[in-house]
């Protein structure tokens, strides 16, 4: 081993030392909590080091964010694993399920990722201007590509989507075309139009909005399992799209 491969080698390690502890913190105490100067304390090391490997806390946050939404999408591709590729219906539930356990089993994680107010933290999923862990936002895109790809509109057709919103939905077209299509899964607009990506957006807001007020504990009244109610809103989603196809 060449002394540059053993300093690469000790750099990586001491890389993942430090979003480990980064990430102690965070379960342990909230965001807050995850400071330099904390990490710094609990690793033995200079506060002032640390600016070798991370060039603010934003930074390391940033990195922390992408850790996380690739254990999420690793979480998330495992319980798609045991089912077959063409039973759509039961992926669509997995994913979403998925996210539901996920997101109350680590619920800092969530807020860390889905609930940041820094436009630099808090995003998961593709996007033109900032990429973080897009490994987590490719599991969605390609369950939701897959879902509208192999199966025609509802007789009723597509939403109307209002024309102030063509612009940003013709990008995430793009995106949920590529995503679908790198994956060996063919779209294209005609597949996916933009009442589609407009049903997937509304899925999506549908989707977090009830996790998120699990998440903090704000239901509108008390309810002793949303459970439910969250596999109701995923039976009308699908069934909005033509799917009726029971859950696993």
């Amino acid at each position: 081993m060449t002394e540059a491969t053993r300093r690469e080698r000790l750099r990586a390690e001491t890389e993942r030392d430090i979003r480990r502890q980064a990430r102690a913190l965070l379960v342990a105490h909230g965001r807050d909590a995850v400071t330099l100067r904390a990490i710094a304390r609990e690793l033995g090391i200079t506060a002032p080091a640390l600016y070798r490997y991370y060039d603010s806390r934003e930074d390391l946050l940033h990195q922390l964010a992408d850790d996380i939404c690739t254990d999420l999408a690793a979480e998330l591709d495992a319980g798609l694993a045991a089912i077959p590729p063409d039973d759509v219906t039961a992926q669509v539930y997995s994913v979403c399920r998925g996210f539901r356990r996920w997101a109350l089993a680590h619920p800092q994680e969530f807020v860390l990722v889905f609930a940041s107010t820094e436009d630099a933290i808090g995003r998961c999923h593709p996007d033109e201007r900032h990429q973080v862990g897009d490994q987590f936002g490719r599991v969605f895109l390609e369950v939701a590509g897959r879902l509208i790809a192999s199966h025609p509109a509802p007789e009723a057709g597509p939403p109307e989507v209002p024309a102030s919103l063509h612009a940003d939905l013709e990008v995430f077209q793009r995106v949920l075309i590529d995503t679908v299509t790198a994956r060996g899964v063919p779209a294209d607009p005609d597949l996916l139009p933009l009442g589609a990506v407009y049903h997937i957006t509304q899925s999506w807001v549908r989707l977090y909005g009830h996790v998120a007020l699990e998440v903090f504990g704000r239901f509108p009244f008390a309810m002793s399992n949303p459970e439910p109610m969250f596999d109701s809103m995923l039976a009308e989603i699908l069934s909005e799209m033509g799917f009726t196809g029971s859950p696993r």
